[in-house]
């Protein structure tokens, strides 16, 4: 599956928080003010800073505004140890401290820090509540994204709002933790509120569905992108490829078959796919014709492998002709032995049984198979006697040993005597010699069925004609050509009548 959407990068931008933070220090300008102080004593005392740690969260705060961020921190460590500090003072102090150690970076400190402050107990609830948040965000900020991500919503869950930002944060944050069944949910809200909704929303869904193997949600939302975008490949190559690993095979075919035709393949993988697809789905001739076409235009390397794989096609749609040169050029250049069996059986499938057999002896000499070389030789001179004239009767039995037919069998039987004995070829050229042989030796029995049945013919008309010698008064018979068989039937059945006729 190819997909379209990339991976958020691996930090969040230090921004995010910059600006929580720099309400946070303004909230402790108000808070350690002295007139204000005066002000809250009466209200909440337990919301004020005395004068002594006072005076140290001022420095502190004025080197902060300096950006004088080390200094800062050693100046509020001297304020942590301070006696008897009121957990709303603890609380102040350990944010400016995770803020100061923010701006260094030392992001698993401030994050500490920042849980001291609310563990000191001196925040009020929607204090702690957006401490929290900055918590979360500053924790998939530090690559911890699964914690940050459940912290994020377990803040929400406790009450705190979600801005866009929020929802793309947790999603983010959840594929970056691998967590894609967590993400889901989030990447979908980011979508839906998306207005106007941009390339980047399609892909998020899309790389989701594809991770989560959701494959018909997935079709969903890559139809609505090639509807948007009907000119991107990569889109219809993934609606090609769903299509596939859905089962919907002949689909996938039909989408890159019309990709194909309207020029939007010229990769050599591309193309190398559709002459697949035509392949597997029995359209040889047509796979052949698009790799053959795109050998020729460069755009498909054409390698010994192409070229067997053409010739291969060509032989499955049983156009020989156009497979055999290529073979030939394909074998010459790898002299494997397959390809010259190839060869050989391409020849043998045109009945040019000489040169296929010269193609299967230049396989077996590169150690092809020797059972299933000869069996094929053989095979083809079996064919080529058969395609001789046929033997006739009326032949002496001169001419039928010297007849190409007889000839044709005999060669045969050679090639099937040559199968070695170890081959498992063995017991078929066996057979194969019985069966030339009987059908030769069936051939001389009708002949000589029908000599006996004429000479028998012959016999009952002898012997008619010796029977009506008394009426007829001298020996006549009406075939002429019974003539040749008077004399065999007088030695059989006339020799002991004609002795006693001349001892009367």
């Amino acid at each position: 599956m190819i997909n379209t959407f990339k991976k958020p990068a691996a930090s969040f931008s230090k921004c995010l928080l910059t600006s929580a933070f720099a309400a946070l220090s303004c909230s402790v300008v108000v808070a350690i003010t002295p007139m204000t102080a005066v002000a809250q004593e009466a209200e909440a005392p337990s919301r004020q800073f005395g004068s002594k740690s006072g005076q140290v969260v001022l420095t502190a705060q004025e080197q902060m505004a300096s950006d004088q961020w080390s200094a800062a921190l050693s100046t509020l460590s001297q304020a942590l140890a301070i006696p008897e500090l009121n957990p709303y003072e603890k609380s102040i102090i350990y944010q400016m401290q995770g803020s100061s150690y923010y701006e260094l970076n030392q992001y698993p400190t401030a994050i500490q820090s920042f849980e001291n402050a609310i563990s000191a107990g001196g925040l009020l609830p929607n204090e702690s509540s957006a401490l929290r948040l900055n918590i979360a965000q500053l924790l998939i900020a530090s690559d911890q994204f699964a914690r940050g991500a459940q912290m994020l919503e377990d803040w929400n869950r406790a009450g705190g709002q979600f801005k866009p930002q929020h929802i793309e944060m947790l999603w983010q944050a959840w594929s970056q933790a691998n967590q894609y069944s967590r993400a889901l949910p989030w990447a979908e809200r980011w979508f839906n509120q998306a207005n106007p909704k941009e390339r980047k929303h399609f892909d998020t869904l899309n790389y989701m569905y594809n991770n989560l193997n959701m494959p018909a949600k997935q079709a969903d939302i890559v139809k609505q992108m090639i509807n948007r975008w009907p000119q991107d490949k990569t889109l219809w190559d993934a609606w090609a490829s769903m299509l596939a690993n859905g089962g919907r095979e002949q689909e996938a075919f039909e989408v890159s078959k019309m990709l194909y035709l309207g020029g939007a393949y010229s990769s050599e993988q591309d193309l190398s796919r559709v002459v697949q697809y035509y392949s597997f789905y029995e359209m040889p001739y047509q796979a052949a014709q698009i790799l053959e076409r795109e050998m020729n235009a460069g755009r498909i390397q054409k390698t010994s492998e192409k070229l067997v794989q053409l010739s291969n096609l060509f032989r499955q749609a049983r156009e020989y002709k156009r497979a055999i040169p290529i073979l030939e050029q394909a074998a010459a250049s790898s002299n494997q032995a397959k390809l010259y069996a190839d060869l050989g059986e391409a020849l043998y499938n045109e009945g040019q049984c000489e040169k296929a057999e010269g193609a299967f002896r230049k396989a077996m000499d590169r150690g092809f198979d020797q059972g299933k070389a000869w069996m094929l030789i053989a095979n083809c001179r079996y064919d080529t006697a058969s395609a001789a004239p046929r033997l006739d009767c009326e032949m002496t039995d001169a001419q039928i040993e010297a007849s190409p037919r007889n000839k044709g069998w005999n060669h045969a039987i050679a090639a099937f005597d040559n199968v070695p004995a170890s081959s498992r070829e063995r017991s078929n050229a066996t057979k194969w010699k019985s069966f030339i042989k009987n059908e030769k030796q069936g051939f001389l029995d009708r002949c000589q069925f029908k000599k006996d049945v004429v000479k028998e013919g012959c016999f009952q008309d002898i012997a008619l004609a010796y029977d009506n010698v008394f009426l007829a008064g001298e020996f006549k018979l009406d075939d002429e050509k019974c003539e040749a068989f008077k004399a065999e039937y007088d030695s059989l059945y006339r020799i002991n009548l004609g002795d006693t006729e001349d001892d009367g």
